[in-house]
């Protein structure tokens, strides 16, 4: 089981490097880090499980951050109709994007970051994405509001970038061109 203790944090330096493709069928190692990624998340949005193991809440969790140079990452989290996406992605790729941009008017978070980083983080508003699942079926959707906005978080940390990479350093929260702001509820 994924703990916080198991998600390294700012500073090491596989959060910098990019993660390499993943072959099919899946490795025993592969599959079970997938399942603990994705059950990781489960745990974290679980007020008992929170309280019980001292987890973070999260709705997003790359293999690298918890130091694994793998090509996947899982999601947690409810879209813009409340319907549960719940999937891990491997090998995931952005083949269409709006040109309209969105972001969080309070700031996106990260489980390896513990602290608060001010500023908007530029996203598109609205992605076709392809993955492959854990079973090796393609799997291709189109996203928007949250759930697109973390699909691109966690692509970003498998190419080794950060979100407060994309924070304008002289101005955070200068005005985004083309942009309306993600508000949560």
């Amino acid at each position: 089981m994924i703990l916080m203790e198991h998600i390294i944090r700012e500073g090491h330096p596989v959060l910098r490097t990019r993660t390499e493709e993943v072959t099919f069928p899946l490795t025993k190692e592969d599959r079970k880090l997938a399942e603990e990624m994705l059950q990781y998340l489960i745990n974290s949005q679980d007020e008992e499980m929170v309280e019980k193991y001292n987890l973070r809440p999260g709705i997003g969790l790359a293999a690298n951050q918890v130091n694994s140079l793998k090509r996947m990452f899982a999601l947690h989290l409810e879209d813009d109709k409340g319907e549960q996406l719940s999937f891990v992605a491997i090998n995931p790729k952005i083949v269409s994007h709006s040109v309209e941009q969105t972001y969080i008017e309070s700031g996106e978070g990260c489980l390896s970051v513990d602290r608060v980083v001010p500023g908007y983080v530029p996203r598109y508003a609205r992605i076709t994405v392809k993955f492959m699942t854990v079973d090796g079926k393609e799997q291709k959707m189109r996203l928007k509001g949250l759930p697109a906005i973390a699909f691109q978080h966690e692509l970003d940390h498998l190419n080794g970038i950060m979100f407060f990479d994309r924070i304008n350093e002289q101005n955070p929260f200068a005005e985004i061109p083309d942009a309306t702001p993600f508000i949560r509820e």
